[in-house]
């Protein structure tokens, strides 16, 4: 081998050498160290809101007197503790207007109900008076009866006991049975004034007295002969309503005044009311209020 080629071969070992010493080594990557697994977290959410505290009257109100009116005033409790004011509690007693009267003076009672203007002797007392609306009282006799229409002389002197048959009035012959309300009633106070009952005419003692329009009502529908009045409201197909002086007692006749047995349904109460109290007057003014008054033949003012 010539020297020239020994050096070339030489040369080219030593180059081989050091390209092979120069480039490092090549490392594997390292593994990508664990991470630690993230603990899982509830998602987060709003804070929870409080429960809306109800904003309301509350309390408890007494309502007592009349038979008339009381079923107009439960009605209209119903709807006011339902839709109005739940927290507010309503009792109704019914036992009469003179008893309703004296409650609110005396304070047994939140307010009174009456179905007659109050008397003189009532008027001391101080009470604050709110009209409902106004009522008709109807002349009711049974539905065989064969009279239609009596007028106002007539129906008075039916029941001070001057006339005592029903031929007398265009009927058949048989006796006329009276039958009335209680002492106290408001709804026998307002037809003895209406009918001039209540000064030198008194109603016969040989009335059959029934304590209350349900049970008037059902004593005209047991017997054939029987008469007697009532409110309005409580008008049904047990009984026959009968004109007085030619009119119908209908709550279109009530409120153009052609129709002249009529009274106010009225609550009373002491000059200073509580809340509860005045929140329920208040609803009266409600259109919800005013249709509950209509539908129970009330006629508003």
């Amino acid at each position: 081998m010539s020297r020239k080629l020994t050096v070339f071969i030489a040369l080219l070992l030593v180059s081989v050498l050091v390209f092979a010493c120069g480039k490092p080594a090549e490392t594997p990557a390292p593994a990508p160290a664990p991470q630690p697994e993230e603990e899982a977290t509830p998602a987060e959410t709003a804070p929870a809101e409080e429960a809306p505290q109800v904003e309301g009257v509350t309390g408890k109100i007494v309502v007592v007197g009349s038979t008339s009116v009381s079923p107009t005033i439960e009605k209209l409790a119903a709807d006011f503790m339902e839709n109005v004011e739940p927290g507010v509690t309503i009792e109704v007693q019914s036992v009469g207007s003179s008893a309703g009267i004296k409650a609110a003076g005396d304070g047994t009672g939140d307010i009174g109900m009456a179905s007659r203007n109050i008397k003189e002797e009532e008027k001391a007392l101080g009470l604050d008076e709110y009209i409902l609306g106004f009522d008709g009282i109807a002349v009711v006799t049974h539905p065989s009866n064969e009279v239609k229409d009596l007028s106002s002389e007539q129906i008075q002197k039916i029941f001070a006991g001057e006339i005592t048959n029903w031929s007398e009035v265009g009927g058949k012959d048989v006796e006329i049975i009276v039958v009335s309300r209680e002492e106290g009633s408001g709804t026998r106070g307002a037809f003895e004034e209406l009918m001039g009952l209540d000064k030198e005419v008194l109603v016969t003692g040989d009335a059959v007295i029934a304590e209350g329009n349900g049970a008037v009502k059902a004593q005209v529908a047991s017997k054939e002969d029987a008469i007697g009045y009532l409110s309005l409201s409580y008008l049904d197909e047990t009984v026959q309503q009968l004109k007085v002086d030619g009119v119908e007692g209908t709550p279109e006749n009530i409120k153009d005044g052609s129709y002249k047995v009529s009274r106010p349904f009225l609550l009373l109460t002491k000059p200073e009311k509580s809340e509860a109290v005045e929140a329920f007057f208040k609803y009266f003014e409600t259109d919800n209020a005013k249709k509950i008054i209509e539908d129970q033949h009330l006629i508003l003012q």
